[in-house]
């Protein structure tokens, strides 16, 4: 009987996460001649968003558009993608990966990228989850200037929604802070100052739900039954890093108030030797156009110490 010996694809960079910061990186190692895989489980963190702005001559493009040039983008230079997950990573004695992906394919890397973002975990209120990237928003970079002027509601589920408040202040003179599950005895008195300059009103008591007509929200109704009029709602997710698979490889993480995330230099190495890391899985606020950056510096980078790994190899130093 003959053994069949299956060999494993090797790769010099497996890049995990298809988002701005992992094509990105990929367009810059395909483009250096590298051999890349790209492995992209298909949840993008802006999907529920119908646009992204802020991303210098990107700006109002949709989330899906923007991905699907990246992708042939990257493909122009040779690098493969695969719609799939990476089930886990093996550093080896040689310093290499052995990549297993959840479709039963392994393969082999030199080095890994890791652009597996973060989740946004949404308050529980009914409605929110329906509506969010719609009229319930999160980030006023990313839609104030689209609801500018409108009736905003903001939405607190820590004492960080006073912050919030004051924040979208800056495209409405219409704000309502509904405190909901935060006590107003806690508010401090340098935040009721500021509250109060920036014309916001609190509203104390739990919010229970939405009302919404036409398909468009209309107002924030109170666990009383009070309804608030109110055409924009701004809420904080509770984040939740994809960091998985960098704990895995012993990676260290830092504790922040919003999720532990990879401690990284400025190429976005991790302290696992051959592992890099960008975008929101470095971090909560990494914009489209920061992701797509570090993903740049970290593909430079890898490449630049593949290339001088194999020289100083060749030289036997």
């Amino acid at each position: 009987m003959v053994e069949v010996v299956t060999m494993t694809e090797r790769y010099e960079v497996v890049v995990v996460g298809g988002g701005a910061a992992g094509l990105s990186a990929a367009l810059v190692l395909g483009r250096a001649r590298r051999r890349v895989l790209v492995v992209d489980g298909g949840e993008p963190r802006n999907a529920p968003a119908a646009h992204m702005q802020g991303y210098l001559s990107r700006d109002g493009m949709s989330p899906g558009e923007f991905l699907a040039v990246g992708r042939e983008e990257i493909a122009r230079y040779g690098v493969e993608l695969v719609r799939d997950w990476v089930l886990d990573v093996v550093r080896d004695a040689d310093g290499e990966f052995d990549v297993t992906l959840e479709g039963g394919r392994t393969v082999r890397a030199r080095r890994l990228f890791v652009g597996t973002g973060l989740a946004d975990e949404l308050p529980e209120v009914p409605g929110v989850a329906e509506r969010f990237g719609r009229d319930v928003l999160h980030c006023p970079y990313c839609h104030g200037w689209e609801v500018r002027d409108r009736a905003f509601g903001v939405l607190a589920t820590s004492p960080m929604g006073v912050h919030q408040a004051l924040m979208v202040s800056q495209w409405s003179k219409d704000v309502v802070l509904f405190l909901h599950t935060v006590s107003e005895d806690g508010l401090a008195d340098e935040d009721l100052r500021r509250l109060a300059a920036a014309g916001v009103s609190v509203v104390p008591g739990e919010v229970a739900g939405l009302a919404v007509e036409d398909d468009r929200l209309t107002g924030v109704r109170l666990a009383d039954g009070t309804v608030h009029a109110r055409s924009v709602l701004f809420v904080a997710p509770r984040a939740v890093p994809r960091t998985g698979l960098l704990e895995r490889l012993g990676a260290e993480l830092e504790e922040t108030p919003f999720g532990a995330y990879p401690v990284v230099d400025a190429t976005g190495l991790t302290s696992v030797p051959g592992v890099w890391a960008a975008g929101n899985a470095t971090g909560f606020a990494e914009q489209v156009v920061n992701a797509a950056s570090g993903g740049y510096r970290a593909g430079a980078t890898i490449n630049g110490e593949l290339l001088f790994a194999d020289l100083d190899a060749s030289t036997g130093s």
